[in-house]
């Protein structure tokens, strides 16, 4: 065999931040060990590698994977390092070091005690060395996931709880409690949306104004407060892992009943979609608020008449995404198409770009009418008398952004140089 001396060795440190490998040598301390080691035995280190990264998953190591690629280049044909746990942990990397051991690529592997060359003998004790390791490492996790699942069936969550608790450490006995600051807000937040039907950004607006935060000191967003809504937690159940079917009852103080809990659900519900052909909101995806820029919703009214029948309102209104306390007033239906009629030499359309169908009826429209300013026929003839579909599809086609601004419309922001045909 070849003198220790005339191979190549490339030194590889290695220590995972897990907690599986908290115990091991630090980086610093294999280094220092082992190239005392090389001066003492004068081996021949051409190469320092060393990386920060759990060895459990073949070839998910960066710095190992350069390690191998100098091996089958001919770089080095040795390696050093403190142990053989160092280099594997798995199945995959250790076929790896002895595939090449086998095509005499990698000539030996020298750690802190012991020696490993290209002979049955010693790379069979490589393989059981670096495969107890695995062994380890598999147990370890077994260990792990069977005392998360006890406790879990003690009723103990294993993660951050919910905003309204904190987890607490008295006397070497770990459990979740109320955080008195923040569970009261909690509580009433379920009986508002249960007994007054508050939606989100209304117990958003009362939160701000209460100065309520999270535990880092931020303000709750919209979302959050409806992933609160919808935690089970709150009343005593939890599931974990999340969307694993596997709940348990917690042993946290409740802050909401389970029919309190059943009652915010039943009014979060979003309701189905309408079916096909029902009314929608034509001017809804197309109107924005001019004061800030939120979009507009629709919403239907209806009133009774005196003979028995219903009358039916639609009106427009900012969502108040954007300001919460946007001023601008409700606008109905009717308002908004006299209002577009006033502005109908604005609304200018790009025949050249428009979707087939409005281009098929702009030209029956015009041999129907016979009209010299086709474009702004149509227009107006869709707005007098058109369907709800025909005032979308007229409306998405426009080349000009609408905006509400005290119940009055106005175009304005021209997408693309206006194209009128024969205005």
């Amino acid at each position: 065999m070849d003198a220790p001396a005339q191979f190549k060795y490339c030194l590889y440190a290695r220590k995972s931040t897990e907690s599986d490998e908290r115990q091991a040598m630090s980086i610093d301390s294999q280094i220092k060990e082992m190239t005392i080691m090389a001066e003492r035995d004068g081996l021949n280190i051409i190469e320092l590698k060393q990386e920060s990264h759990s060895a459990k998953l073949s070839g998910k190591r960066p710095v190992f994977n350069e390690l191998l690629e100098g091996l089958r280049s001919d770089k080095f044909d040795g390696i050093l390092t403190w142990a053989p746990d160092r280099l594997s942990r798995n199945a995959g990397d250790l076929g790896s070091l002895v595939d090449l051991m086998d095509q005499n690529k990698l000539k030996q592997i020298r750690t802190f005690g012991q020696s490993f060359s290209n002979t049955p003998n010693e790379k069979f004790l490589l393989m059981i060395l670096c495969s107890q390791a695995k062994l380890e490492n598999d147990n370890r996790g077994v260990n792990v996931k069977r005392g998360i699942r006890a406790k879990c069936e003690m009723g103990w969550r294993p993660c951050m709880p919910p905003i309204g608790y904190y987890n607490r450490a008295f006397n070497g006995i770990k459990d979740i409690v109320e955080d008195p600051e923040r569970a009261p807000f909690i509580k009433e937040m379920f009986e508002r949306v249960a007994s007054k039907k508050h939606s989100g950004r209304t117990i958003k607006h009362w939160l701000d104004e209460s100065k309520f935060t999270t535990r880092a000191g931020k303000k709750v967003t919209i979302s959050q407060i409806y992933l609160m809504l919808k935690n089970p937690f709150y009343y005593g159940r939890f599931e974990y892992p999340k969307m694993s079917g596997n709940w348990y009852d917690g042993s946290q103080p409740k802050l909401v009943s389970k029919e309190l809990f059943e009652m915010v659900q039943k009014q979060l519900a979003v309701p189905q979609k309408s079916k096909w052909g029902s009314k929608e909101f034509p001017f809804r995806r197309f109107l924005t608020c001019a004061s800030c820029g939120s979009q507009i919703v629709g919403e239907e009214k209806f009133k009774k008449r005196v003979d028995g029948g219903m009358n039916r309102h639609v009106y427009y209104h900012c969502s108040r995404q954007v300001n919460y306390n946007c001023t601008e007033p409700y606008v109905q239906e009717s308002v908004i198409i006299q209002e577009l009629l006033l502005l109908s030499e604005k609304l200018t359309l790009d025949i050249k770009n428009c979707e087939p169908g409005l281009v098929n009826a702009i030209h029956k429209f015009e041999l129907m009418a016979q009209s010299s300013k086709p474009i702004r026929g149509y227009v107006e003839y869709v707005l007098r008398n058109g369907t709800d579909f025909e005032w979308t599809r007229l409306i998405r086609n426009l080349k000009v952004k609408l905006e509400i601004h005290n119940s009055r419309v106005q175009a304005s922001h021209v997408k693309s140089p206006a194209f009128i045909d024969n205005v």
